[in-house]
């Protein structure tokens, strides 16, 4: 048998080698789909497609990465300092292993394309029609939340985020102070970002680099979900056959904990990744939150409505 360290080497270099592969086919598409649009007859070509259609969805495409990315790290840090982290330990949040929160990418493009929309609200007070911005901004935002958890506590028997302890949530995915806080970063956005990113973002959707950027960004994410889905398949199943909607973050704090109880190296960006099997863990992890059903405190052991 190779040494443990080798082997780890070879499938760091094999992940690697199939995220450039990816990376450099959605490069190469989006280069040889500029040479046609160049090569083409322009005014055939814009029967089909506008140019600037194009490029508003290269916009898009880096928005939703760049928002991706921030979230997760708002995300990081939220979580490490929130109240009921009193160990005050170091999470990674969302369902991907990568530094990357969808949720997020969804959000910012919203907000984006809402702040384009701000001259379609037909009211002349201007700080009533900011106001109403703001308001549907945080609509936007709640919903967009709304459809992700429940899709993931229907589907994947997970809940990736949970606001059961905050009054007036609806089903732990949606309550009325994180609706509030959407509309403040609505605003936040608004006032601070809009301005300054619209000039950059019409220079990095006709720079070459950036379909380096985006190529890079998108091959990554594509391993990152095909491997999480094929993870949350298995935890799935074990919440299934127990009648549990597995709270996502409190499993990983589980992992984290038994890591070091046995001390064992514990990894942030692949917390599934251990020493032991998946379902060891997973069956630890049932014992813990039937203590806790005895104890009447809040445990994952719920019955699920039938769909």
């Amino acid at each position: 048998m190779p040494p443990l360290c080798f082997r780890y080497v070879c499938v760091f270099l094999c992940s690697m080698q199939r995220a450039i592969s990816v990376m450099l086919v959605l490069t190469g598409l989006t280069n040889l789909f500029r040479c046609c649009i160049i090569q083409m007859n322009i005014g055939h070509f814009l029967k089909v497609v506008s140019l600037s259609l194009v490029y508003d969805i290269m916009i898009l495409a880096l928005l939703f990465s760049a928002g991706s990315m921030i979230g997760w790290v708002l995300e990081v840090f939220y979580r490490r300092f929130k109240p009921s982290n009193k160990e005050r330990v170091w999470i990674n949040p969302g369902f991907l292993n990568g530094p990357c929160l969808p949720l997020y990418g969804f959000g910012l493009t919203a907000l984006y394309l809402l702040a384009m929309l701000e001259r379609f609200i037909n009211i002349d007070n201007e700080a009533l029609r900011k106001g109403v911005l703001f308001a549907v901004m945080a609509a936007a935002m709640t919903v967009i939340e709304l459809i992700a958890g429940e899709v993931f506590i229907v589907k994947r028997h997970l809940k990736l985020w949970d606001y059961s302890e905050l009054r007036f949530n609806y089903k732990g995915v949606i309550c009325p102070r994180f609706s509030f806080y959407w509309a403040l970063l609505g605003a936040a956005y608004y006032f601070f970002i809009h301005p300054r990113i619209l000039s950059g973002l019409v220079w990095f959707s006709h720079n070459l680099l950036f379909s380096f950027v985006i190529g890079f960004f998108y091959g990554i994410l594509t391993i990152d979900l095909v491997h999480s889905f094929s993870l949350t398949a298995k935890i799935k199943a074990f919440a299934e056959e127990n009648q549990m909607v597995i709270r996502y973050d409190e499993l990983k704090k589980h992992i984290r904990e038994e890591a070091e109880r046995r001390r064992e190296k514990y990894r942030f960006l692949n917390a599934f990744k251990t020493e032991h099997d998946l379902l060891d863990d997973l069956k630890a992890y049932l014992e813990k939150q039937l203590e806790r059903a005895k104890r009447g405190d809040m445990s994952d052991l719920i019955t699920l409505r039938k769909k």
